[in-house]
């Protein structure tokens, strides 16, 4: 019996801690739920604040580009141009609104059938003036233009003598003397003005269209003055351009293709050059030719005298009265004992062999073959090597000094190759 009882027991105590673990399982569940709910409705909050944030700023933007887009197009419509091409409008619509009404009442009291004759009359000076600005638009004539502004003005002036007579007619109808004269005259000077007005517009609108800028202005006289003094320093040329553009047809040619083409053509070459320019260039590069084959004779020359410096000593060349020179230099097959050396500057001085032939199978010496190895190290490489300056540092005749050049540029090759 006891053993059930602490079976019984034992099993109460499971259940209770599953129980117990099952309640903290939900606990911890219940809690991840409700932070993931929270960190959901976190990032929502978030987003809507951003949402708003970004709207906001949106409509800020907005609102600025509005205020700047009204800005601006106040500045463009206030400016003095449209100010007077729009006021100068006004004007104008004011003076008919002014002086209409008057002519038709005055040939409506005589007829109501001569209705159509004011609106015709005032009308005519409106068109005429119009005609005159199309005129200008399509670079019409001038006649045609002056005839147009005569006939806007003649219909303006019967139409202002019709309303001056209404406005002093006026007495009739309770007005004073003077009241009608000022009534006449005031119908007068709209129905002249409004054409006038639009003529004046039309005038500044057609001068200010033409007028350049100041930089455009003197880009205008600078290409002048070009022209001028290109046709006085090329007559010639200048003369043969017009004949070129002149024969071609109207607008294929530009001024620059033909004279181009006339510098060909009387010159013999493209422009700017001559016979003269090109005959002074072969003469300077043939100078600069010279000078360069100078120097570089003298550098030759030089590395000449340095190499023999090295080899005889200071004291070689014309050391004494007979011009051998003063020191002791290493003997070789040159043709007899070193002593037959002179000085190995200049022409004349050096040894005579006795015939060509046997200068030309005479065997090459290894210190002739060394002086022409430090000849070239001096000079910068055999590629310098000729047969003169070998000649010089050798003190031999031409032929052989071909051979010991020669020799040291197979050496050279020999040793690149490998």
């Amino acid at each position: 019996m006891s053993s059930w009882s602490e079976e019984r027991r034992l099993n109460l105590a499971a259940e209770a801690e599953q129980r117990r673990l099952n309640d903290e399982a939900r606990d911890e569940r219940r809690l991840k739920a409700q932070a993931v709910a929270d960190q959901r409705r976190r990032e929502e909050r978030n987003k809507d604040r951003d949402e708003k944030r970004t709207e906001v700023a949106q409509k800020r933007r907005e609102k600025a580009q509005r205020r700047q887009a009204r800005a601006s197009k106040r500045e463009k419509t206030l400016t003095p141009g449209n100010v007077y091409r729009r006021g100068t409008l006004l004007l104008v619509a004011l003076s008919a609104a002014a002086s209409l009404p008057a002519q038709i009442l005055h040939f409506m009291a005589i007829s109501w059938m001569l209705f159509p004759i004011g609106p015709a009359v005032e009308g005519a000076a409106w068109v005429m003036a119009a005609g005159v600005a199309y005129a200008d638009e399509r670079k019409l004539p001038a006649w045609v233009r002056w005839a147009l502004r005569l006939l806007s003005m003649s219909a303006a002036g019967f139409a202002a003598n019709i309303n001056y007579q209404y406005g002093t007619g006026l007495v009739e109808h309770g007005l004073t003397a003077s009241e009608a004269q000022a009534a006449g005259i005031g119908l007068a000077a709209v129905t002249l003005g409004g054409p006038l007005f639009f003529e004046v517009r039309q005038w500044v609108l057609t001068l200010s269209a033409s007028t350049a800028t100041p930089k455009q202005q003197a880009e205008d006289k600078a290409r002048r003055k070009h022209r001028r003094d290109r046709e006085k320093a090329f007559k010639d040329v200048a003369k043969r351009q017009c004949e070129l553009l002149l024969a071609a047809p109207f607008g294929t040619l530009s001024e620059e293709d033909a004279f181009d083409q006339a510098w060909l053509d009387i010159k013999g070459a493209p422009r700017g050059i001559t016979a003269d320019v090109i005959a002074d260039r072969l003469d300077a590069e043939q100078d600069v030719a010279a000078v360069l084959a100078v120097t570089e004779h003298a550098e030759e020359k030089l590395a000449v005298e340095l190499l023999l410096a090295d080899i005889f000593g200071p004291d070689r060349g014309d050391g004494g009265p007979s011009g051998t020179p003063g020191g002791k230099p290493s003997g070789g097959p040159r043709g007899g004992a070193p002593k037959g050396r002179t000085a190995l500057g200049g022409k004349g001085k050096r040894p005579v062999s006795s015939t060509a032939a046997s200068e030309a199978e005479k065997p090459l010496a290894e210190a002739d073959l060394e002086t022409v190895r430090k000849l070239a190290g001096a000079l910068g490489g055999t590629g310098r090597l000729s047969a003169r300056n070998v000649r010089e540092a050798v003190g031999c005749r031409n032929q052989y000094a071909l051979r010991l050049r020669d020799a040291v540029r197979a050496e050279n090759t020999t040793e690149e190759s490998m």
